[in-house]
């Protein structure tokens, strides 16, 4: 029997997650993916597998504001971007997906940042 590698199980977990979280057109889904080096997030509509708002640490907004986009700062800066831009489209309420992460650290910086500036979830 082989174990899975982080990877992988991360893979597993998110599978589990989006079989019951589906972003519609009233409450679309926060995906959420971190790398070493960077966060992204994306809003999407699943029903029509349109994503409305898609930022990353990478963005020119915030490539230029951040010393290093893999940490719990540029988490929270781009939660406040993202809900921002959310609410500018009209954007109110989401569901998270945490993409298979746990819940601390810079995917929960992101989260309450967002909750913060105006998005619902």
């Amino acid at each position: 029997m082989s174990r899975l590698s982080k990877e992988e199980a991360r893979k597993v977990r998110h599978n589990r997650v989006r079989k019951k979280v589906m972003g519609t057109s009233e409450r679309p889904r926060l995906s959420v993916f971190r790398s070493a080096r960077n966060i992204y997030a994306q809003i999407i509509n699943d029903e029509k597998g349109q994503t409305l708002v898609g930022i990353s640490t990478l963005s020119p907004e915030l490539r230029n504001a951040l010393r290093s986009g893999g940490n719990i700062e540029a988490a929270k800066l781009l939660g406040r971007v993202l809900a921002q831009k959310a609410l500018e489209k009209n954007i109110k309420t989401v569901v998270f997906d945490r993409g298979g992460y746990k819940f601390h650290g810079r995917v929960k910086a992101l989260a309450d940042s967002a909750r913060e500036h105006g998005l619902i979830f």
